[in-house]
């Protein structure tokens, strides 16, 4: 397992690129990128995800072969790049443009941007990207916290408002409240309906 480093830890231009010139020199193909991959995960050489094993070596297609396990391990088994079709310099800009757009990055603009077939691939790239980003053993939110809901999704013409409006969603919405006139942490969740009890973030 990577040793997950706190992000005051690492550093531009030697753990990340500091711009999109230097992504560009660092990862010009495939190759590149499964190298930084192999880097990020195992800093001190290769361990079996299956049996914890270091003993191995690399095969001419990149991938490991576990002496234990007998089997081929490919550096992305187990993460969001595992088996894709997309190109990893294309998943590579995606994280770029994520992580360093000041307020976020859509899937139509990285369709644009980025050249991809369809809206459906870009979004679900991003949404890869977020789903992992997310800690599943993150703490609840703590102190005084507001709750609130709201609708997103398109507007039919014509048709119903508010809650009852067809192909919108319901999304609870909670926000740490921090004084003076501060906030914390935000959680929010599509909800089956506006009762209380579909409201635990």
């Amino acid at each position: 397992m990577t040793k997950r480093l706190p992000a005051s830890a690492l550093q531009g231009g030697h753990d990340y690129p500091r711009d999109y010139a230097e992504l560009c020199a660092w990862f010009p193909d495939d190759d590149a990128c499964l190298d930084y991959l192999d880097w990020r995960r195992w800093p001190d050489g290769f361990v079996c995800p299956r049996c914890g094993t270091t003993k191995s070596w690399r095969m001419s297609d990149g991938r490991f072969w576990c002496e234990r396990c007998r089997r081929r391990v490919s550096v992305t088994k187990g993460t969001i790049f595992h088996r894709t079709r997309t190109p990893l310099t294309v998943w590579f800009a995606v994280a770029w443009y994520m992580t360093s757009a000041k307020n976020g990055v859509s899937a139509k603009t990285l369709q644009r941007l980025l050249g991809f077939g369809s809206y459906q691939t870009a979004w679900t790239t991003l949404h890869r990207f977020r789903t992992a980003m997310g800690r599943p053993d993150r703490d609840r939110l703590s102190g005084e916290v507001e709750v609130d809901e709201t609708l997103v999704g398109g507007e039919a013409h014509g048709g119903k408002r508010g809650r009852g409006a067809g192909r919108k969603s319901l999304v609870a919405v909670a926000i740490e409240l921090r004084s003076p006139k501060g906030f914390g942490r935000v959680r929010m969740r599509c909800v089956p309906d506006a009762l209380g009890a579909s409201f635990w973030l």
